[in-house]
């Protein structure tokens, strides 16, 4: 017990450390800014814990950045480092617009499942590109998905102005925006179901993306699917030799983390958007959920409260700024939070590296398990 109460410790010390010093820096900001960081973090978690509708507004900002950042995991634990959540995530949206609105004469219980699954294939489908290249032709996925993003972007515009703009569809005027999700399309809030949730904007998606959280994990470390993506993440040369293939776990990584961000988008359209906006920028989900996946070491799990730490600062930074501190507080934590977790994982990763070569230069040396980057060689 002792032993494995240890084991948890050296993997959690990481992530708790760098949240601790987040919100020191961030007091010591609020202290340079003239105000006291108690009233600051009073007020941070009085806006995002203090109340259930509290809470359930928090929830609703977790829903697609846990998605994201389960999305970035897996491309991490491949070894790849996947930018395009953003795209997958657009690509995602415009098409269960598109979809709500055609099939929108199925029955509910068909019709919501339907649309969930259209978003994870025009996600899967997006994130999929970008992992052909790279296995097919070794294009660094870096590049391909930051692209990806933009011509997703202006791709949605394209389709809001035209094909899926009411003025289109319904004889309407123009407008900056598609048609509208059908009501019979859309998930349910948990405060028809939970009064006590009063005007939170909180859905069924939560428990859609705890789901699938849980469902991650066991397929990364209980199936041969996920040791074969952990394996090729490890060393492909190793995965390889050992009759994996790279190439096919590259793509499957890619399509399936591009199906998580794609989820997202679509559980987000469901569940309170209901439409998809013409916009000069993307939305931020996929940016955040690599900050969830590296907090949450890469792990399923992990992501789960990496997810909440970031919808409380997300939420609560309202509450602060009616208390008179400056919201950029909460991104200052979330950005040392992030420096901190990504400078000591990249320390590791030199200290590896190290290693490496000095068994090649003197032969095997005895040393301990040193974990890889992104907490790959955790469970």
């Amino acid at each position: 017990m002792k032993q494995r109460l240890l084991n948890a410790w050296s993997v959690l010390k990481l992530p708790l450390i760098a949240v601790l010093v987040g919100f020191i820096v961030g007091a010591i900001c609020i202290l340079a800014a003239g105000s006291n960081p108690i009233t600051a973090y009073a007020a941070l978690f009085k806006g995002s814990l203090a109340s259930i509708p509290s809470i359930g507004e928090t929830l609703y900002k977790v829903t697609p950045i846990l998605l994201t950042g389960l999305a970035a995991a897996i491309g991490f634990r491949c070894g790849l480092f996947n930018i395009g959540g953003e795209g997958q995530y657009v690509m995602a949206a415009i098409s269960t617009v598109a979809a709500a609105w055609y099939f929108q004469w199925m029955p509910h219980f068909i019709l919501v499942p339907f649309l969930l699954v259209i978003g994870i294939l025009a996600g899967g489908t997006w994130g999929g590109i970008a992992g052909v290249l790279k296995a097919k032709m070794g294009i660094n996925e870096v590049i391909t998905t930051i692209m990806l993003n933009w011509t997703a972007l202006y791709l949605s515009n394209y389709l809001v102005r035209t094909v899926l703009n009411p003025s289109n569809i319904l004889g309407d005027a123009p407008s900056g925006h598609t048609v509208v999700v059908p009501e019979v399309a859309r998930l349910g809030k948990l405060s028809s179901m939970v009064p006590a949730f009063g005007f939170s904007s909180v859905h069924t998606g939560i428990f859609i993306a705890l789901g699938v959280a849980v469902l991650m994990w066991f397929i990364l470390f209980k199936t041969t699917l996920g040791y074969e993506i952990r394996g090729v993440g490890l060393n492909y040369q190793a995965a390889e030799y050992g009759g994996i293939s790279s190439a096919k776990n590259t793509f499957l990584a890619m399509f399936i983390s591009g199906g998580l961000a794609g989820l997202a988008g679509s559980i987000q359209i469901l569940g309170l958007v209901y439409m998809v906006n013409q916009s000069t920028e993307l939305p931020g989900y996929g940016f955040t959920g690599l900050s969830v996946a590296l907090v949450g070491l890469s792990h399923p799990l992990g992501c789960i409260p990496a997810a909440i730490l970031f919808g409380i600062l997300d939420n609560g930074s309202r509450q602060m700024q009616l208390a008179g501190i400056p919201k950029e507080i909460t991104a200052i934590i979330s950005a040392v939070i992030l420096v901190f977790v990504a400078g000591a994982l990249l320390l590791k990763y030199a200290s590896t590296r190290y290693e490496k070569r000095k068994m090649k230069k003197n032969g095997p040396v005895q040393s301990g398990p040193v974990m890889d980057t992104a907490g790959k060689g955790v469970e």
